[in-house]
């Protein structure tokens, strides 16, 4: 709208200048003034209809020049409606499109003057045809390239959000699914024994005291991050594994391990203690009826091995879920692999993570 309008003035002002300080120039008329100002406000429409528009801006401003009305800029609103119509349809239609426009003044001058021979300005005409497209089409694949940016950016930062989201998801849904698998086994163990031992029921709340605190401690800290948008995120870690196997004797597991982890990255070093946790919760709510899991750590050929093998009866291959995807997730996230199914006497879980540096 401001640009009809700011267009519409400057042609009106400076054709109605050039009426009166140009020596011989005609008056300018009523008829003049409202079709200059018919020309320059079809631009209000170039956007939605910028074919049209040219083409009527065109026919308009050229038939102006051929009525003898004083002359002035009017020939700058088809300039702007070639230069929109490039910009929104491309060069090959405002091409397409002014070379028919051209032609058919061409024809009508023909039949209008009797005379094939082209005036000067005819050449003018040419220029002006190819210098408007030429800009506009500069500044389509600018505005183009601009847009692919912003885009790339977007996605990009959507990506980044999503891959934090479900950082996220899988640390609660691992503190939260391990903490109640333990704290569901003791309350089961206390209420069983309840009335004959009492003691053994005093020591099982007292191991969900213990499992609820250390939940809430690392949920608390995963909760931080989110209101605080900073990386701050528990940094799990084998070193406290024993806890984990602490948490599977006291639910009445045997629990043999094997080998050392070692020295680890960081990020092999958190995600190898959410898979064991993962683990080891899962053989507690799925495995039937287990007795005995062994726990391997193995280092070679610049690679960590963690294997969680149960002795869990009649196991099938599992549906994955939540704990078996995110156990996929985190090894596929550092360049590793992680295998879960039933093998003989059980069901074992391994994943295998590259150590960088390591041969």
């Amino acid at each position: 709208m401001v640009r009809t309008v700011v267009v519409t003035g400057f042609v009106l002002g400076a054709t109605s200048g050039a009426s009166r300080w140009q020596p011989g120039a005609p008056p300018m008329t009523p008829l003049g003034v409202a079709w200059l100002a018919a020309t320059g406000l079809t631009l209000l429409a170039a956007h939605r209809f910028p074919l049209t528009v040219f083409l009527a801006a065109t026919a308009s401003a050229f038939g102006y020049y051929a009525s003898g009305l004083p002359g002035g800029p009017i020939i700058v609103v088809p300039t702007i409606a070639l230069f929109l119509l490039t910009r929104q349809r491309g060069p090959l239609t405002a091409g397409i499109t002014g070379a028919a426009a051209l032609t058919v003044l061409y024809l009508v001058h023909i039949v209008t003057s009797g005379s094939f021979a082209l005036a000067v300005g005819a050449g003018f005409l040419v220029v002006w045809l190819v210098a408007v497209i030429g800009v506009g089409t500069a500044v389509r694949y600018q505005l183009d390239a601009l847009i692919a940016r912003r885009e790339q950016a977007d996605e990009h930062r959507h990506r980044l959000a999503e891959q934090e989201r479900l950082r996220i998801a899988r640390e609660v849904h691992d503190v939260v699914a391990h903490s109640l698998a333990m704290i569901n086994v003791q309350a089961g163990v206390a209420a069983h024994v309840a009335d004959r031992r009492p003691e053994q029921a005093k020591e099982a709340l007292l191991n969900i005291k213990a499992a609820s605190a250390s939940a809430l401690k690392d949920l608390r800290a995963t909760l931080a991050v989110l209101r605080s948008g900073e990386d701050k995120a528990p940094a799990p870690s084998l070193a406290q594994a024993g806890e984990l196997l602490d948490h599977a004797r006291d639910a009445g597991l045997t629990v043999d391990v094997h080998g050392e982890a070692g020295d680890l990255p960081a990020p092999v070093d958190a995600a190898a203690y959410r898979i064991l946790q993962e683990s080891l919760t899962n053989v507690v709510r799925h495995a039937d009826r287990p007795g005995h899991v062994d726990v391997r750590f193995e280092r070679h050929h610049g690679s960590f091995t963690l294997r969680v093998r149960d002795d869990g009866r009649g196991t099938s291959r599992p549906t994955p879920g939540h704990g078996l995807r995110g156990m996929g997730e985190r090894a596929a996230a550092l360049g590793g692999r992680c295998t879960a199914g039933p093998v003989e006497g059980g069901f074992e879980v391994c994943v295998e993570l590259p150590i960088e540096g390591e041969a």
